[in-house]
């Protein structure tokens, strides 16, 4: 069978994770935080949107404080008293300002303020930062390009931090888990091959659709854990609970929302975006059921 560009880098990337099935030793790859609670607030598919990451921090309570030059420039998140941020991944790629986007996360995550989980347009981002053979499509053109005018150093401050985040973190006692692309409930407190390929891609068939993109199935649909599991990597037109689990990536990139769900009060809040930055290729929603399912 004869694999588009598109597919060959998915598999590509799906053999270098199943060759990693330890976490490191790092203590922020944790995936097991069982001992943290919240309050939270859980944000979506960001996708290089500074500006409404931004206003949508604001309206959360967070302090967003940049210092410096455009060329130097940094920037501190202080949060409300008591609640931390959670990022769904897909922190790069399709929008005007990743690397903003980056500092903003990696701020947060290394002041205590937010976890944050990989996507899989970050763990495509890494492997470009790691010089493999990577196709630039999908945004990641867009990534590069802003990335030009980076310091060296700040590259290796991004992949230091993509290569150290967890690929999920379960939280609350057990009660939450926020993975980018979902996670099942057998899977907690595993980490594997498997897991890592599912936290990032979801329930897929190795197939493409008629837009040329792997075709997804709706996992969710079939989930009936006690865990409530928050993701992203699909987009929807809004987010809503489905059984236990509830997706909140909004398509800020193409022009929707970028939403968060504030935890344990169960409210979403989302801002619009600013303009669309790049056009969807297959409409918004949930993808279709796994054949066979038990629904």
């Amino acid at each position: 069978m004869k694999l588009n560009r598109h597919v060959r880098d998915i598999v590509r990337t799906y053999l270098t994770i199943a060759m990693t099935d330890i976490e490191l030793d790092d203590p922020r790859a944790r995936s097991d935080r069982r001992e943290v609670s919240g309050p939270f607030d859980i944000i979506g598919d960001v996708h290089g949107c500074a500006g409404e990451l931004e206003t949508l921090l604001t309206r959360l309570g967070y302090d967003v404080r940049w210092s410096g030059t455009p060329g130097t420039a940094s920037v501190e998140v202080v949060p409300p008293a008591g609640r931390r941020a959670i990022f769904v991944g897909d922190l790069v790629d399709r929008g005007p300002r990743s690397p903003d986007v980056l500092r903003i996360v990696m701020s947060m995550v290394e002041s205590g303020a937010a976890f944050a989980v990989p996507g899989n347009h970050d763990v495509k981002f890494l492997r470009w930062l790691d010089g493999k053979d990577v196709k630039p499509t999908h945004g990641l053109d867009r990534t590069i390009a802003q990335f030009e005018g980076e310091t060296k150093a700040f590259r290796n401050r991004v992949r230091e931090f993509f290569t150290t985040l967890p690929i999920y973190v379960w939280l609350e006692g057990g009660r939450l888990a926020v993975a980018h692309a979902g996670i099942k409930e057998e899977m907690l407190g595993r980490v594997s091959g498997e897991v890592r390929r599912f936290c990032l891609y979801g329930e897929t068939s190795g197939e493409t659709d008629e837009f040329g993109l792997p075709i997804r199935y709706h996992w969710a649909a079939e989930y009936r854990g006690r865990t409530a599991i928050v993701y992203g990597h699909t987009p929807v037109p809004a987010a809503g609970w489905v059984h236990n689990t509830i997706c909140i990536d909004t398509g800020c990139c193409f022009g929707g929302n970028l939403s968060a769900l504030r935890w344990p009060e169960r409210e979403i809040v989302a801002i619009a975006a600013e303009r669309v930055y790049m056009v969807p290729v297959r409409p918004f929603g949930h993808p279709p059921l796994r054949p066979g399912a038990m629904v």
